[in-house]
């Protein structure tokens, strides 16, 4: 029995639905359209719509990933220019500076009476206070223990022991705690040893009594009285200075050569008697 009630009742509901779509086929809008029509293509305007949706959101996303993918491996082009271009920049700004050094050390050589030989610096070493460098000349060259090595600037150091190879020697810096030379304030003429000692400035100059006239700002410079620098060439300027506890001020120098810096020097082949004076000065 609830078998034929259910069956009848979907046929009820289906005419009802015929008799509708019969209605509407022929029922028309105020427009003139007919209902079915305009029901239809609303129908199908809203799935168009909502796919159209989908797509544009899709595709949108697909070309943002391509774009922003472009973007990094641009940007990423972009990193890799400038890295080589200021690889380039300092490229040639080292080339500059060492054309400048060269430069300064040819006026050099040419301005003292002295023979000198000129030489790069092809490595250093620096560890527990003692500062080396190594120049790329050697006992062939007529290279000996105790001749002085000059910058451009001023006092280097001095070669240390006999060079033991033909075509390299070391250089030990005035900077190296170990190290010293005769030095004099150039205003007073005041007297003393400059040497290399740990933390900043460098150096220091030794000896100098209390009563000597020593100010911030004196140049100091070789005195030639150690038989090794020639007198004149320049090594600091007095950076503090004040009366020390027993006879002898202390002085801190700074140093004019930039002693990481150093890449060409000279070396003194024949320096002067000790006291000789009238050489010439550099690091003006």
């Amino acid at each position: 029995m609830l078998d034929i009630r259910r069956r009848t009742g979907y046929l009820f509901l289906g005419a009802v639905l015929l008799q509708v779509l019969f209605i509407s086929m022929q029922v028309q809008t105020s427009s003139g359209v007919k209902v079915i029509q305009a029901v239809t293509f609303g129908i199908l305007s809203q799935v168009q719509l909502g796919a159209a949706r989908v797509f544009t959101t899709v595709r949108s996303g697909w070309d943002g990933y391509f774009w922003l993918r472009g973007t990094y491996q641009e940007n990423l082009r972009l990193k890799e220019q400038v890295a080589s271009l200021e690889l380039s920049l300092q490229q040639q700004q080292a080339l500059a500076r060492r054309g400048a050094e060269l430069e300064q050390l040819l006026e050099l050589r040419e301005q003292t009476s002295l023979r000198t030989m000129a030489a790069n610096v092809i490595a250093a070493d620096a560890t527990g206070g003692f500062q080396f460098v190594t120049i790329d000349r050697g006992s062939q060259d007529g290279l000996r223990q105790n001749m002085a090595v000059i910058a451009s600037r001023g006092v280097v150091g001095r070669i240390v022991d006999q060079p033991p190879s033909l075509y390299a020697a070391k250089v030990q810096l005035l900077i190296d705690r170990s190290a010293g030379a005769g030095a004099i304030v150039e205003r007073s003429n005041a007297g003393g040893v400059v040497v290399g000692q740990e933390g900043d400035p460098p150096l220091r100059m030794d000896f100098v009594s209390n009563l000597a006239d020593v100010k911030v700002g004196d140049r100091v410079v070789t005195s030639g009285l150690d038989g090794i620098y020639p007198r004149g060439f320049a090594i600091g300027f007095v950076e503090k200075v004040g009366n020390g506890a027993k006879l002898y001020k202390n002085i801190e120098i700074r140093p004019v050569v930039d002693f990481s810096a150093v890449q060409a020097v000279l070396v003194v082949l024949d320096p002067p008697p000790r006291a000789a004076a009238g050489s010439p000065r550099s690091g003006s």
